[in-house]
């Protein structure tokens, strides 16, 4: 099935509440299965439990800031 241009643009605006949607719907998921969700509050790694107990992992390195079409090598 091919898309026209206008809703290849629509579904394109979109993606961000699409991924929003679908990382709550994940993380909601897990917990109700009875499983630990790690997630990143204030620069620190968190895990939480399904009673909502949350416990510390670690304190995350800051951000890189990356500008279009710069390159990193992996090492």
């Amino acid at each position: 099935m091919a898309l026209s241009e206008e809703a290849i643009s629509f579904l394109e605006k979109h993606i961000p509440e699409l991924a929003d949607a679908a990382f709550k719907q994940a993380y909601w998921a897990t917990l109700a299965a009875g499983n630990s969700v790690l997630v990143s509050e204030n620069g620190s790694l968190i895990e939480v439990f399904p009673d909502g107990q949350k416990k510390f992992i670690k304190h995350l390195p800051p951000a890189t800031t990356v500008t279009r079409g710069q390159r990193f090598k992996i090492q």
